[in-house]
Parts: C-alpha cells; sequence; structure tokens
C-alpha cells in the first residue's frame, strides 16, 4: 500500500498541505538546510512563549513571529506555478525575504525608537512607520497570493480602497462612511491590535502552529501508519469493510493533518486500491474519500484551525468548543455509514483479504498513539490552555518514539524501525544498532518534526495575517453591522413573520458563506462571515455559539462545494474518475453536513446538538435529527430495505428537512412521512416478490 504513495510525489506535496496552498519548493540542499535551522529556531521560539512569555506581553511576540515567518514563505513558496529541480529562490525572493524580515521586525528594531517608542507613535506614525507599514502590507499580499492564490489578496485590497474611498461615497448610502486617510489605514493595521496583529494571528503563532507541529512529531512517531493499519484490521472482512476502512482512517488520519484535502490524499493514496478492488467505481470512491477527509477536520479532538478561532472570538475554552462538536459528528459520521452500507448494496461490493494481524494484535502493537490524544483531552477537561496541554502531548509522543527506537534496537518482537515513520522511503539506510544511534537518530527526527510543523503552518500564517487587513477595515467603518443589517433587511421584504425571516436569512447566510468559501482558505473564510454574517443572525436571536459553529461548518464545507471543492477534485485525481461526478458524489456523502448546521440555528432546540441543553433535551433532539439523516441517506442513496424509488424518496425528503427543523409538531409530521414511506416501500418490495414466486407456479 505505501508503494502507491512513494510512486506519486505529487500526492505527498499535497499531503503537506494545511490550507488549501499551492505545492511549496523542493528546496536544493544548502536552503533546504536554512529553512530547516530557521524553521527550528522558530519553533522553539513559539515553546518559549508557551512557557516563558515575553513580559512586553504577547503583541510585542506577534511582531517578533510575524517578522520571522514572513521571510520563509518567500523562500518556500514560488512566486509562479512552474518549478525547476532544485527549485531554489532566485534574487527577487531573496530580496523580498529581507524586505519582509526589516519591515516586520521594524516596531522592534532599534533604529525606529524601539517598541515602546513605536507603540506611544501610535495614531501619529511617523513617515518612516508609514513606509514599513505599507511594505510589510504588500508583503503580506504577496505572500498570501504565493501560498493559496489571488483571490484574498484581491479581496485585501478592495477592503482597502473602501476604507479609503468610503468617504467619497453618497452619503445617503448606507455603506458610507466618514473616511481615512491613509496614515489612518496603515496605523490601523500596524498598530491596533485588529491588524496585522489580531486574534488571527495570535492563534496561528500559539494553538495553530503547536498543533500542527504536534500533527508532524506524532507521524514521525509512526502514528500514521497505525492509524491505517488499525483501521483495516478492525473491520478485517466484509463488504462493507472498505468503505468502513476509509471512514475510520479519515477520521484517525486527521489528528496528524490540519487540512480535509490533505487528509484526504493521504487516505486516497492508501485506501483506493483496497476500494477499487471491493468493487467501488471511481466517482463513488472518490466522494467516500473526499468525505472522510472533511471529517477529520470536522470532528474532536483536533478539530480545523477556525475552531481555535471560534474559541478566541467567544472567549470560552477550545475544549468546549470541542464539547460542542460531539453530537453534529456523531450525526455526520452516522450519514457516512448509512451511504456506505448502501453502496455495498448498490455496487455489489465484495470482501478484500488484506494481510494485517488482528485488530487486537495491531492495537496492542501502537495503542500508545492514542495516549498523547487523550492527554490533550483530559488536560483540556482540566482547564489547562489549549497551547499548553499540545506541548504536553507533543512531549508524550515524542518520549514514546524514543522509547519505540531503543527498543528496537534490542530487536523487540512487534517493534522495529518499519512501524516508526509513515512516510514513503522512511526506511533508515542504516538500522540503529547502538542506544546512542538510536538517540541520535531520535533528536533529528523530533528537529525535523519542529521545523516541519513551523513550515507547514506557513500558509496559515500569510492568511491569518491577510485576514486581520479585512477584519481591521470592518471593526474601522463598521460594514459589518450594514451589511448584516441589508441581509436582514433583504428577508423581511420578503415575509413579515419572524420564523420565516429567520430561515431565509439562515439560506442567505449559508449560501454567502459557501460562495465565500470558494474563494479563499478556510480560516479567513470564517473569520469574513463572522464579522459580516454573525451580526445578522445574533440580531435576530440566535446565541453566538449556534452563530459560530454554523459558519465554522459551513467555512470547513467549502473544501467539497462545488464547483471548487478541493477535496473531490483531489480524490478524483487519485481515482482517476470524472471530476464534476466526483463532486457530486462527496455532495452526497456530506449533505447532512449541510443541513444540520441550519438546525443550531433555526430553533432554540438546536442548541441541544450542541449539549448546551439538559440530557433529556439532548436525548430527542439527537434521535430526531439521527432519524433525519437516515431519511437523507434514502433520498440520496436510493435504498431502504432493498432499491427505493420515487415515492418513497419522495416522502422521505420532506420527512428529513421537517426532522431537523427541531420542533415537536415537525417533528411529529416527519416521522409520519418516514413512516409513510417505510410502508409504501415494503408494500412494494412485497409485491417485487410475490409476482416472481407466482410466475414460478404457472410455469
Amino acid at each position: 500500500m505505501n508503494s502507491e504513495l512513494a510512486e506519486r510525489p505529487d500526492l505527498i506535496d499535497a499531503a503537506g498541505a494545511q490550507e488549501e496552498e499551492r505545492p511549496a519548493r523542493r528546496l536544493g540542499p544548502r536552503f533546504d538546510r536554512f529553512v530547516w535551522a530557521a524553521a527550528l529556531v522558530i519553533a522553539l521560539l513559539v515553546l518559549k512563549q508557551v512557557f516563558d512569555p515575553f513580559a512586553r506581553g504577547n503583541q510585542f511576540f506577534l511582531v517578533i513571529f510575524l517578522g520571522v515567518t514572513l521571510p520563509l514563505v518567500y523562500l518556500c513558496y514560488r512566486p509562479l506555478a512552474r518549478h525547476r529541480d532544485p527549485d531554489n529562490p532566485g534574487v527577487l525572493d531573496l530580496a523580498l525575504a529581507v524586505a519582509a524580515l526589516v519591515a516586520g521586525l521594524y516596531p522592534v528594531l532599534p533604529f525606529g525608537g524601539g517598541y515602546d517608542a513605536f507603540l506611544d507613535r501610535g495614531g501619529q506614525l511617523s513617515t518612516v512607520d508609514i513606509l514599513a507599514g505599507t511594505v510589510l502590507l504588500l508583503l503580506v499580499l504577496e505572500a498570501t497570493r504565493r501560498t493559496t492564490g489571488l483571490v484574498l489578496p484581491v479581496v485585501c485590497l478592495l477592503f482597502l480602497a473602501y476604507a479609503y474611498y468610503g468617504g467619497y461615497l453618497p452619503q445617503d448610502w448606507g455603506i458610507a462612511h466618514a473616511g481615512f486617510d491613509y496614515s489612518q489605514i496603515v496605523n490601523a493595521l500596524f498598530n491596533d491590535a485588529s491588524g496585522f496583529y489580531g486574534i488571527p494571528l495570535g492563534v496561528a503563532a500559539s494553538y495553530i502552529v503547536l498543533f500542527t507541529i504536534y500533527g508532524a512529531v506524532l507521524n514521525s512517531s509512526g502514528a500514521g501508519k497505525f492509524f491505517v493499519d488499525f483501521s483495516f484490521a478492525l473491520f478485517r472482512r466484509s463488504r462493507t469493510a472498505p468503505g468502513r476502512t476509509a471512514a475510520t482512517a479519515g477520521f484517525l488520519l486527521g489528528t496528524v493533518s490540519g487540512s480535509g484535502t490533505a487528509t484526504t490524499v493521504t487516505l486516497g493514496a492508501i485506501t483506493w486500491p483496497v476500494l477499487k478492488k471491493a468493487g467501488y467505481p471511481k466517482e463513488n470512491a472518490g466522494g467516500l474519500l473526499a468525505a472522510s477527509g472533511i471529517g477529520a477536520i470536522l470532528s474532536p479532538p483536533t478539530l480545523g484551525a477556525a475552531a481555535f478561532i471560534i474559541a478566541e472570538y467567544l472567549e470560552t475554552s477550545y475544549f468546549t468548543v470541542m464539547i460542542w462538536a460531539i453530537i453534529p459528528t456523531l450525526l455526520y459520521y452516522l450519514g457516512i455509514a448509512l451511504a456506505v452500507e448502501i453502496d455495498a448494496r448498490r455496487f455489489g461490493a465484495h470482501a478484500v483479504e488484506v494481510d494485517l494481524p488482528s485488530a487486537w494484535q495491531v492495537l496492542k502493537r501502537g495503542v500508545h498513539h492514542f495516549a498523547s490524544l487523550a492527554i490533550i483531552v483530559v488536560f483540556l477537561a482540566m482547564d489547562i490552555p489549549p497551547f499548553t496541554a499540545v506541548v504536553y502531548a507533543t512531549g508524550v509522543a515524542a518520549l514514546f518514539s524514543l522509547a519505540a527506537r531503543m527498543l528496537a534496537v534490542y530487536r523487540t518482537p512487534g517493534l522495529g524501525l518499519r512501524h516508526l515513520e509513515y512516510r514513503p522511503g522512511a526506511e533508515p539506510k542504516r538500522p540503529e544498532r547502538t542506544l546512542l544511534q538510536a538517540l541520535a537518530g531520535w533528536v533529528r527526527s523530533l528537529a525535523d518534526s519542529l521545523a516541519e510543523g513551523v513550515r507547514g503552518a506557513l500558509p496559515v500564517i500569510a492568511v491569518c495575517a491577510a485576514a486581520g487587513v479585512i477584519t481591521s477595515v470592518i471593526t474601522k467603518t463598521g460594514l459589518g453591522q450594514v451589511l448584516a443589517d441589508s441581509l436582514v433587511a433583504g428577508a423581511k421584504a420578503i415575509s413579515s413573520n419572524p420564523s420565516v425571516v429567520l430561515v431565509l436569512t439562515v439560506v442567505f447566510a449559508a449560501l454567502a458563506v459557501s460562495v465565500l468559501g470558494l474563494a479563499v482558505p478556510v480560516t479567513a473564510s470564517f473569520i469574513i462571515a463572522w464579522v459580516v454574517l454573525g451580526p445578522a443572525l445574533l440580531d435576530l436571536g440566535v446565541q453566538p455559539a449556534e452563530v459560530a459553529m454554523f459558519i465554522f461548518y459551513y467555512a470547513v464545507l467549502s473544501e467539497v462545494t462545488p464547483p471548487t471543492a478541493l477535496a473531490a477534485v483531489a480524490a478524483a485525481a487519485i481515482t482517476g474518475g470524472a471530476v464534476m461526478r466526483t463532486m457530486w458524489q462527496t455532495w452526497k456523502y456530506t449533505l447532512p453536513a449541510f443541513l444540520v448546521p441550519i438546525a443550531f440555528v433555526l430553533t432554540d432546540n438546536g442548541a441541544a446538538l450542541l449539549l448546551r441543553r439538559g440530557a433529556v433535551d439532548v436525548l430527542w433532539v439527537t434521535v430526531a435529527s439521527a432519524l433525519g439523516v437516515a431519511a437523507l441517506a434514502v433520498v440520496t442513496g436510493g435504498w431502504l430495505a432493498g432499491p427505493a424509488r420515487w415515492p418513497e424518496r419522495s416522502l422521505c425528503l420532506p420527512a428529513a428537512l421537517l426532522l431537523l427543523y427541531l420542533q415537536p409538531l415537525t417533528i411529529g409530521i416527519g416521522l409520519a412521512c418516514l413512516a409513510a414511506a417505510t410502508v409504501v416501500h415494503l408494500v412494494a418490495r412485497g409485491r417485487t416478490v410475490v409476482e416472481p414466486d407466482k410466475e414460478d407456479s404457472r410455469a
């Protein structure tokens, strides 16, 4: 199975992605060593901030962090798609990297008067300050273009143009404002807490980098290979085993990847050969792989990057956000499980023999890989900050890796270097025959993981810095509230009924987040949607937690939303299926994830799906939602107790929608529709069984 991945270096590049970014350069040895050393120093700086924060405050740290990470983007990412081998940075790249270092660190450098003097000039920046801020702005936008494409920088420029020219708009226009001169705009970006050094960059510099490092350490310890082996061994030999394995492996691999698309690529390279042997059509297999990959970042304990921003915006703990995600995760995987069962029957899938020990034997050999995940959950439950919890979990994963290397020296049965790394070509050229060699190999592997974690987070860092441009403009101009009021006004123009207004506003918001997610990365999509669309739902009485999770899910689902659907495109590239058909199959698998978040915000009972109600409410709301998901599976899969025809599917569609509108009356009607569909199906199925029997008796 690993040979498939080893033969596809393009897949390996994509698997290293943390956002929807372009592949990084393949640097030559000299530049690669320099970037490795710089990234390692940055990782140590981040760890230092966890246990020994800078006395001058978090913004001082963020200035240094952005100043030292931004240059690496210009070394690691090319300006254009074409590349050479080795793909080293040119003179322009080196010049931009130096400029990024100087402009980024300018607020703390002595020739600018130092950090305290820079803060004292807030609101009255000098000419040099404005010049440095302008250079930093341009470099942040170019870094974002290199890592994620042109759309987000263009959006930032449009917001900047609005901030500058908004004062020239007719004052009777709702979006008109007093206007800001250029120095005020630069000051807002460079010196205010809502600009470059706002919450998004703060989250990237703490949570995201540390969790990326954790994933790299966990992967280098052999966790990735163990998760895949365990998933294959768990379901063994049955016709639904390949599909179940893909879903389970995707969920587990999400702990070592920060991207749904990256998980899809890694998962597909391993499981597609098995799905193919089982008889899965290319497009259906691609849809399953993409849905499983996206599920990884919708699921605790390691949710996507935007989940950390939720915790910061709502001033709550990340553990609380994890709790909110539990039932939606169960409903999501219920939908995938039902789709797998249906597809296995529709396509006549058959069992595939996989040469692995029993699940128990695999679990005994690698159960320690779950220890670090358990530490994260336990520490978060103890109200320990997530960045501290993940550092301890990383340490535990690293120590287990060291123990495995030490035991491998003595050739302990069941352990060996072949289990330590889930990477193509990871076999050491020379076995580690002494404890000293094992220790040296472990130190190098740990250093590699620390550096890899920082390099993997570079696209997210660029996106978060660019998102500061948008949030700063929205905060200064009040644009977010204006657009939110316009959204609600549009809904009220259609109906004056409060419930209808809420439904329409939710639908408009869902469409807006989906369209936004087609153009910008998940993290930026969530940030923009929160400041623009969030106020509309909050004004209609929806609670902040429900609004945040609703936006979060739709921002993540942009990776499987046609016509871009990056995860589906990646899956189609692996299976060789038609891209658009793979997208629609992915949509079929992920449909519950599109509808369940709407249930959060339509009624007060939706809070129970986030475990924000009592046990009784949580129970009946979960059961009703699960039945709604099952009804959706019948609609999209065309199967109940056997092939479902249009009458049953037509009844199941309103049943699903009514069951997910979590009010007793609508749930009762939904149950009646679902019962009617079941009766119609059983009667029709009974006729198809009886008629052949009559024909046989006549013969």
